[in-house]
This record gives structure tokens, C-alpha cells and sequence, in this order.
């Protein structure tokens, strides 16, 4: 072969075959094959390609099919032989056409459009021991599907296969079609749950690929830990544990436990041990569509799996909040605007509220958020977030906030507070507008605190609560809540946000060197971000780099010509030091801030 046009992968090969006693030969083999050519065009065709496979090559009789997914490879295989059953029902025995398949997943050698190597010879030799209409896979194939499919598997043992060194444990799908390993499906006359008016969400028993039962306490310990994260989001309907676990050890379609549950989303993962390591993989499903919104994999040492169960759960809860939150967003996106109702406005005001740095959208969201509360009066986010427009107004310098912004932020977050005690997005939101835009330091920071104490996985209680720390003049604590938000969402849109934070921390701290590196680490996503130009020119300033500070306060004064060292207030919050204030109010002094 030419290594010019030679790949090696792993991938998920399907063989199919007409079952020996079926085969183009007698009497009527003209007819036959006629039937076999409108079989492939309507049922074995279309199916492969609705799974995402590829026919290779056609085997005289037969196809080889490649699927990047094990989990496709064995849905569109029992769909197949579900297909070919209803075909047969009104066929006599002796003229029926019955496929046998078989699947495995493993190295293959891909050469032009052909395909080589043992994942496809074992494939081969698994569908030459089928049944006529039935299906066999590998006991690597098996392990990868486990708790995926709605399908039901007999373990025949450990086979000999032909041509194959060593014997393989296989698995085998009955001629009597595959059905559910236990009833999971509603009954007819059972009415679908209602999904709730929020995000809702199940996670499932994480599957133990390992033989060690250990690895068994082990997963479901972390999707307890995740249960419990999820339910502290007020924004998010989780269905309790011991609904989910349910469904442990048991042969699941997602979207089936979508309908089951009344649930949009479903979390779904695995884990498993090799040596003295264990990876661990988890995936975010939208029931409705079947379609994989997040997906990761985590890998650690056994030494403390107290401690890996828990990175393993922060890192999973920080994804899936904001994955979620997105789905959403882009679904109301989707939603016609006569049919809005106050979550679809507020959504929508959520998409414009984090387009951060444009100030038609921010007007657009404070809007969207208003038109929400008019609709629902209680609803506390929205009131949370329409004082959010407010900070984000000041921070940008669109407005030079009046006494009547103050009263308004001040009724926004004292409604949203009163709605949603135990909600951490409300009181977030409307700690920091009391902080930044009424200027109330000790009452916002305690309603940050307070969210966090009810939601430990809130990144954004962690931004604002690191700028709040900073304000009281402990940068110490700051640096530990900036890093803490950029570990928990670290594809968050208020990453630069976090990384000026930390800039300014290190600038209360002297440091001026590193306080300077994070500022240019904030403004490479948002080159116009005015909190990080002006720790760019402070920092810099401090640091003896008068150019690199000259040209942050230009860019600074081009975005907003009318800022003075006289007016900063307009664009600060309030300081608990003030030799805090003074030292940041001369750094942009020389940088070349006017009076």
C-alpha cells in the first residue's frame, strides 16, 4: 500500500449479509434479486445514511457500512432488522430475504475509498455466525453501547471465529427482534409528562465500563454529587435521584426518558478504570432531537478519587449550566414572536444582554427583560438582569448615572431580592448593580455572599463576587474568586471580565508586571473592553512601559472622549481604601488621563 494514501482510525464497521438459505440462487433469481436492489433503495440505504454511516463496498450479497459511533452503528442495525421483519410478515418462509449483520469497533486501514484490517474482518466472521434476521457484535462493541440503546443483548460466550487468532465474547440480538431488557416505554394510552416552564434535566447513572465494582460506587457517588450541584440552579428543573436511578443497569434511548421523565435534557456518561488511572466521559443530550450539545472527557490518577469525583463534578456542572442556558437561548431564537411568552422574552433578553460591548443590544435587552417582567411580576431573574443592563450601561461609560438610574436600580434589585431569596442568579445580579451602580458596597457584597452560599457553581456570583472583594480592598481573596469563575466557565462570555478583575487585583497588590499581563490577556477577545484598557494603562503606567500605557488610553478616550480623572466615579464603584482609588487615580494620570 502507499502510505501517501493510507489512514489508520478506529471506527465502528457494520457487515450485512443475505442469510445463507436466502442467497440469489433458483428458480425465481431474477425476481430475487430485483427484490433485494428495492430493499437496499428503500430500507438499508436510507437507514445507514440516517445514522451517519458509509457504505464502503457492496459484497456481492451484502455492504459493509462504517459509522463513527458504535451507539449508530447499533440503532441503525436494529432498525434494519426491525424493517426487514415488517417486510417479511405477509411473505412466505421459503421467499423471504433475511439479512444477518455484524458489528465490532476497532482499528481499521482506510486505502482510497476501500477499507482493511481486522475491525472489518472481525465484523465479517461476526455476521457469518448470526441468525438469519438477527445481529452479533463484539464484546468491545457491547461495552461502548451499554445503557445507550433501547435494545436487548444475549451474552453467547466466548466464540472461535474464523481466520481469528484469539476466541471473542460475543453478544447477539435474537431473529425474534430486539425489544427493550425492561419495559421503559409509556403505554399508549399513558399521556406524555408536560415539560416544566424551565430548563429541565436528568442525569443518569453513569455506566461502569470496568470490572472493578468499586469504579460502580465510585460513578454513582459523582452523578449524586451532580444531581445535588444542578438542583442549587433555581433556573433549572432536575429530576431528584432516585427517579434517575431508575433507569441504573438498564438499556436506555434518551430521547424515550425525555418523554418518560418530561425532561429536555438529558446527562448521560461512563467510567472506566485501566491500571491505577480512570477516565470518565460524559455527554449532554437535547432529548427532542437527539442531538449532543456538550460532550467531555476527564482523565486522573486512583491516589484520591475523592478529589477527582470532585473536579470531575465542578467541571461538569460549570459546562452544563451554560450549555443548557444556550440551548435555550437559541430555542426562543426559534420561537415565533407571537407566541412569547415572559421565559421566551427573557431568553431573548439574555442573547442581547451578552452581546457585552454593544450598547443597541444592551437597550434592546433591558427592553426584552422589561416586556418579561410586564408579563410575569414575580419573576426575579428578569428583574436581576434588567439591573444588570444598568452595570453594563456604567461600565462602558454610555451612561453618566443620574439619581433617578439610582432609584430605578435600587426598586429592580430590591423586587428581585424579595422574589427570589433563594435564587442565585437574582440575588447575584442585584448585588452587583447595588455595588456598582447604587454604590451600596456592604449590602451587594452580603447578597453575592449569599448566592454563592446557595450555589458554590455559580461562575457568575464568583466574577462579581472577586470585583467585590477587590472594592473592600482584599485582592488576595479576589485573585482566588476570579480563578475559581475561569475554572468553573472557562468558555464563559465574561471571561475578560474575569481576567480585568484579576489584573486589577494584582495592581492593588503592586504587582504590576503580572497585573499588565492579565489586562492584555483580557483585551485579546475584546480589544475594546474599557475596564481592561484602563488596567492596560494603569498597570502599564505603574510598571515603567509609558508607551504601551499611552496607547491603552488612547483607545480609552477614543471609546469614551468625555472620561476625566474628575469623573472616574461615573465609571468606578466605591472604594472601602481610599489610597485604593488615589493610587489607580494616578497610574491613569500618567498614562495620560486628563483632569
Amino acid at each position: 500500500m502507499s502510505s501517501a494514501h493510507v489512514e489508520r482510525r478506529l471506527a465502528a464497521i457494520l457487515a450485512a449479509d443475505v442469510a445463507g438459505s436466502c442467497r440469489l440462487i433458483g428458480i425465481d433469481e431474477e425476481g430475487t434479486l430485483a427484490q433485494l436492489k428495492a430493499l437496499r433503495k428503500t430500507l438499508f440505504d436510507p437507514k445507514i445514511a440516517e445514522h451517519h454511516g458509509r457504505i464502503v463496498k457492496n459484497t456481492g450479497d451484502g455492504a459493509i457500512a462504517e459509522f463513527a459511533s458504535v451507539v449508530d452503528a447499533v440503532r441503525c442495525a436494529d432498525e434494519i432488522q426491525r424493517g426487514m421483519a415488517e417486510q417479511n410478515i405477509d411473505v412466505p418462509q421459503d421467499k423471504r430475504i433475511e439479512l444477518r449483520i455484524g458489528i465490532h469497533v476497532g482499528d481499521i486501514i482506510i486505502e482510497e475509498n476501500d477499507i482493511f484490517g481486522d475491525g472489518v474482518n472481525i465484523a465479517v466472521r461476526l455476521e457469518g455466525i448470526a441468525e438469519p434476521g438477527g445481529i452479533s457484535i463484539s464484546d468491545d462493541a457491547r461495552r461502548q453501547i451499554r445503557g445507550k440503546v433501547d435494545v436487548a443483548f444475549e451474552d453467547l460466550g466466548s466464540q472461535s471465529l474464523k481466520n481469528i487468532a484469539e476466541p471473542m465474547r460475543v453478544w447477539r440480538v435474537p431473529r425474534d427482534r430486539a425489544v427493550p431488557a425492561v419495559p421503559t416505554r409509556l403505554r399508549v394510552d399513558d399521556p406524555a409528562l408536560t415539560l416544566p416552564d424551565k430548563p429541565s434535566i436528568a442525569v443518569l447513572p453513569f455506566t461502569n465500563l470496568s470490572s472493578d465494582p468499586e469504579q460502580e460506587y465510585f460513578a454513582d457517588g459523582m452523578v449524586d454529587d451532580i444531581i445535588t450541584a444542578l438542583s442549587h440552579f433555581k433556573a433549572l428543573f432536575v429530576i431528584a435521584r432516585n427517579s434517575s436511578f431508575t433507569y441504573k443497569g438498564r438499556a436506555v434511548d434518551v430521547k424515550q426518558v425525555g418523554r418518560d421523565l418530561g425532561v429536555r435534557y438529558v446527562l448521560e456518561g461512563s467510567v472506566r478504570k485501566a491500571a491505577n488511572r480512570v477516565r470518565i466521559t460524559g455527554q449532554l443530550v437535547d432529548t427532542a432531537t437527539g442531538a449532543h450539545l456538550w460532550a467531555e472527557r476527564f482523565d486522573g490518577g486512583l491516589g484520591d478519587v475523592f478529589d477527582l469525583q470532585d473536579q470531575v463534578t465542578e467541571s461538569v456542572v460549570g459546562a452544563i449550566a451554560p450549555a443548557v442556558e444556550k440551548a435555550e437561548i437559541e430555542r426562543a431564537k426559534r420561537k415565533p414572536t407571537e407566541s412569547l411568552d415572559a421565559y421566551a422574552l427573557y431568553l431573548r433578553g439574555l442573547a442581547s444582554l451578552y452581546q457585552f460591548g454593544n450598547r443597541q443590544a444592551n437597550g434592546e435587552a433591558l427592553r426584552l427583560f422589561n416586556s418579561a417582567i410586564e408579563l410575569d411580576p414575580d419573576f426575579a431573574s428578569a428583574y436581576g438582569r434588567a439591573a444588570t443592563c444598568y452595570t453594563q450601561a456604567k461600565v462602558n461609560g454610555w451612561i453618566s448615572v443620574t439619581p433617578n438610574d439610582i432609584a430605578e436600580v435600587t426598586r429592580l434589585a430590591q423586587r428581585a431580592v424579595e422574589l427570589g431569596k433563594d435564587d442565585a442568579i437574582a440575588l447575584t445580579a442585584s448585588g452587583w448593580a447595588l455595588v456598582y451602580v447604587v454604590r451600596d458596597l456592604e449590602v451587594g457584597a452580603a447578597l453575592i455572599d449569599r448566592a454563592l452560599g446557595l450555589n458554590s457553581n455559580s461562575a457568575e456570583a464568583w466574577l462579581y463576587g472577586g470585583w467585590v472583594k477587590t472594592f473592600l480592598g482584599e485582592p488576595e481573596p479576589a485573585i482566588g474568586r476570579f480563578a475559581r469563575a475561569m475554572r468553573l466557565s472557562p468558555l464563559d462570555p465574561r471571561v475578560t471580565a474575569m481576567r480585568a478583575g484579576t489584573a486589577f487585583a494584582h495592581f492593588l497588590l503592586g504587582r504590576y508586571d503580572e497585573a499588565a499581563s492579565w489586562a492584555a490577556m483580557a483585551l485579546q477577545d475584546n480589544p475594546d473592553y474599557q475596564p481592561g484598557l484602563r488596567q492596560a494603562a494603569a498597570s502599564n503606567a505603574m510598571a515603567g512601559r509609558p508607551e504601551q500605557a499611552h496607547n491603552a488610553m488612547a483607545r480609552l478616550r477614543q471609546l469614551n472622549p468625555t472620561l476625566r480623572v474628575s469623573n472616574l466615579k461615573d465609571v468606578l464603584s466605591p472604594y472601602r481604601h481610599a489610597e485604593d482609588l488615589s493610587r489607580y487615580r494616578e497610574a491613569l494620570r500618567r498614562a495620560g488621563l486628563p483632569e
